[in-house]
C-alpha cells in the first residue's frame, strides 16, 4: 500500500499544493515553520480522519479561508482508492472513500494504516497515563474494529456516569439504580478492552525488545508492564468498592480508564534512570514495534512517518535506524528534516527510491531524485 498523490487546499499554511509521491521514501526539507509537518499532517488526515498536531479541525483551516480540502489517491492491493476530506467552518467534517461518504468515521480507521514518529512522542515517557493509554488504543484500534467500538461506548458511558455523580452531588441525593445502568456498560465494554490490551503486550513486547537492541547496537534489559486495576479484581467488584469514593470525588475512580504502561530499562523506570539516548531509542522502538505489529495483522506495510527526529539522534542510531527501515520489511516512508544536505547524505546511500521536496513558506520550491 502507498499514497501516490496528495492535493490540499487552504490547509494550514498551504493555499494550494499538489504532489506525486514515490512508493518508497519521500523527504520534505525546509526551515522550521515552512510547512513540512503540515504536509505530513495532511497524509495523517487521510488515514485517521484527524490531525496529529491539532485535534480541533476548524483550526486547521488556513487563516482567512472558510474551508480546507485534502484529497489523496492510494494504491492498495493493486487498486486505486480515492479519499476526500473537507472541513468548513461551523459545519461538520465530510469524509469520503471512493466518492461515498462515511456514516461513521470509525469505519475508516485502519483501512490505510499509518505510524508516525515525532518529537512529541516524548510524552509517552514524560507525560501522564492518558498519553500511554492513547498510544495503546492507537496500536489496537487500527487493527480491531470491535475494540474501537467498545472503547467509544466505554468512554460515552463513563462520561454519563461522571455527569450523574456530579448531578447527585449538586442536588444532594443519590440513586444507585441510575448508576448501575452505566455500570453495566462499563463492565461489558471494559472487559473487552482489558483483555485486548492484555493480549496485545504478550505479542508486542518481544518485537519491541528486538528493535531496541538493534537500534542501541547492544543488549539491554528493557521491559513494558501493563498496569491495570483489573489485574487484581473484576471491574464489577472495582465499581462496587469505589462507589463511596466516587460520590465524594464526583467522578469514576475505578476502571480501565485508569490503566497505564510502566517502562523499564535494567529494571529501573526509564523516566528517571534512562539517559536521553536510551529514552529516544525506547520511543522509536515502541513505534517500530507498532509498525511491525500492524503489518503482521494487516498483511501489508503501513505508511511510516518520521517528523523531524534526525537532529535528536546520534550518528550511530541514525545509521542503525536507516539500515532497519531501508530493508524490504518496510513500505512507503515520509520524512521531514531542517537539513537538506543531511537528507541527501542519509538517503543517497540507501538502495531505495528516494525523492526530496524542498519547502518554503507553504510552497514546494524544488523536487529532486536522491536515488
Amino acid at each position: 500500500m502507498h499514497l501516490s498523490n496528495l492535493n490540499i487546499i487552504s490547509f494550514k499554511n498551504y493555499s494550494e499544493a499538489s504532489l506525486s509521491f514515490c512508493p518508497r521514501i519521500n523527504c520534505f526539507t525546509g526551515n522550521n515553520g515552512s510547512g513540512k509537518t503540515n504536509l505530513l499532517d495532511a497524509v495523517y488526515y487521510l488515514s485517521f480522519c484527524k490531525s496529529f498536531t491539532n485535534p480541533v479541525d476548524s483550526q486547521n483551516i488556513q487563516h482567512g479561508k472558510d474551508i480546507f480540502v485534502i484529497q489523496g489517491s492510494f494504491r492498495r492491493n493493486g487498486k486505486k482508492e480515492e479519499i476526500y476530506c473537507a472541513m468548513k467552518r461551523n459545519r461538520r467534517k465530510i469524509f469520503k472513500r471512493n466518492k461515498k461518504e462515511y456514516d461513521r468515521l470509525a469505519d475508516h480507521v485502519g483501512l490505510y494504516p499509518l505510524v508516525v514518529i515525532s518529537p512529541s512522542d516524548n510524552t509517552l515517557i514524560l507525560g501522564g497515563s492518558e498519553d500511554r493509554r492513547k498510544f495503546t488504543d492507537g496500536v489496537i484500534s487500527q487493527n480491531n474494529k470491535e475494540y474501537l467500538s467498545s472503547l467509544i461506548a466505554y468512554n460515552k458511558a463513563l462520561q454519563q456516569r461522571n455527569a450523574l455523580l456530579k448531578t447527585f452531588a449538586d442536588k444532594n441525593y443519590f440513586d444507585k439504580s441510575s448508576i448501575e445502568i452505566w455500570n453495566e456498560q462499563l463492565i461489558r465494554h471494559g472487559e473487552v478492552i482489558y483483555q485486548t490490551r492484555k493480549n496485545l503486550f504478550d505479542k508486542f513486547l518481544p518485537i519491541f525488545q528486538k528493535n531496541y537492541n538493534f537500534l542501541a547496537n547492544k543488549n539491554e534489559n528493557v521491559n513494558i508492564e501493563y498496569h491495570s486495576q483489573l489485574n487484581d479484581f473484576g471491574i464489577a467488584q472495582l465499581l462496587e468498592d469505589a462507589i463511596e469514593k466516587d460520590r465524594i470525588l464526583q467522578y469514576s475512580t475505578a476502571g480501565i480508564h485508569k490503566d497505564d504502561l510502566l517502562f523499564y530499562i535494567e529494571n529501573m523506570p526509564v523516566k528517571k534512570f534512562g539517559s536521553q539516548g536510551q529514552q529516544k531509542t525506547f520511543l522509536i522502538s515502541l513505534k517500530l514495534a507498532q509498525y511491525e505489529f500492524t503489518k503482521k495483522i494487516k498483511g501489508y506495510e503501513p505508511i511510516l512517518i518520521f517528523d523531524d527526529i534526525f537532529d535528536k539522534l546520534d550518528d550511530l542510531r541514525v545509521k542503525q535506524l536507516m539500515e532497519l527501515v531501508s530493508g524490504n520489511n518496510f513500505g512507503q516512508i515520509f520524512v521531514s528534516d531542517t537539513s537538506n544536505q543531511r537528507m541527501i547524505d542519509i538517503f543517497s546511500n540507501i538502495k531505495a527510491e528516494s525523492v526530496l521536496y524542498k519547502i518554503d513558506d507553504g510552497k514546494i520550491v524544488e523536487q529532486q531524485q536522491i536515488w
